[in-house]
């Protein structure tokens, strides 16, 4: 962003992101005299009275953290190409096991390398995809900023890369039952997961992507209150942020990675404080299942709302 962008530029990005790109967008982009106009990306017939004269760039995700929406990616390509942006796409949910953006058209694609092309949640690392001309301006603004990978972690990033297909393959097929058997169970309010027919936008995920992802997100009924009893009642699973890697994990999002997001554009977006976000891991798919489903049968949840 701080090579597509200058001070004075303008940009475009979805109205429901990663809450570090948020805060990054709301505060550090504003302060260096860029301003963001925050869109519906789901609404692709309203974009163009958004764009301004000093519109640079579009950025969306290609699944969203933590609600899995799936933006009308194939109308972003378009609407960049007609106004002349930059289009870019954090593609770390999907993994490009699942999703290639630069052949369906995208400028740049980003990764958080940290998680699933890592796979073993033992570095920080990220990734930048897109044309010889923007790598090499990209590469050229990084060495400024002084940002490098040591040696160690690219080892172990090149380690994780050889087993990602496999890995992200399990993932999609086990997190596929997971949320099919949780929207099953009285106790969940609500799953989201582009894989399930009753996900809003399930027949353009089947169109755009070949899996689903290893993620998902869900509410139990009775609020934070209910979502915490239940977390403490699982034991295979580990009660954390991050994702991607071999262990299941599962957290709030309010209190992780959108802690940094207004309380009140969290709820706008849909994150209310009682959603659970879940990176399904390698771990026995059915003892996944029998976890999560002895937490809820316990009684840790009510199943009123």
């Amino acid at each position: 962003l701080l090579t597509v962008l200058a001070p004075g530029d303008h940009l475009l990005a979805q109205d429901c992101l990663y809450g570090g790109t948020l805060d990054l967008l709301n505060t550090e982009l504003a302060a260096l005299g860029i301003e963001v106009t925050f869109i519906d990306a789901d609404g692709a017939a309203s974009w163009a009275a958004l764009v301004r004269p000093n519109t640079r760039a579009i950025y969306v995700e290609s699944l969203t953290n933590p609600l899995l929406q799936v933006a009308d990616l194939e109308a972003v390509v378009e609407f960049a190409r007609t106004h002349r942006l930059v289009s870019l796409i954090d593609n770390t949910f999907a993994t490009p096991v699942n999703f290639q953006p630069i052949d369906r058209g995208f400028d740049l694609v980003l990764h958080s390398a940290t998680k699933y092309l890592n796979g073993h949640s033992d570095i920080v690392a990220g990734a930048v995809i897109g044309s010889r001309e923007w790598i090499d301006r990209i590469t050229h603004r990084l060495n400024h900023l002084g940002g490098s990978l040591d040696p160690h972690a690219a080892f172990l990033l090149d380690r994780g890369l050889k087993t990602l297909v496999v890995r992200v393959r399990h993932q999609n097929a086990s997190a596929q039952r997971i949320a099919e058997r949780l929207q099953a169970h009285p106790a969940v309010a609500r799953v989201n997961y582009a894989g399930l027919s009753s996900h809003p936008r399930h027949e353009r995920a089947r169109r755009l992507f070949r899996g689903f992802s290893g993620m998902l997100s869900f509410e139990v009924n009775g609020g934070a209150d209910a979502a915490d009893r239940f977390m403490a009642h699982t034991s295979l699973p580990i009660v954390a942020p991050s994702l991607g890697g071999t262990e299941t994990l599962l957290t709030r999002p309010s209190l992780t990675s959108h802690a940094g997001v207004d309380r009140e554009q969290r709820r706008k977006s849909g994150i209310t404080d009682g959603v659970i976000r879940m990176s399904v891991g390698l771990e026995s798919t059915d003892e996944i299942i029998d976890d999560l489903v002895q937490a809820l049968d316990r009684g840790a949840v009510s199943t009123t709302t």
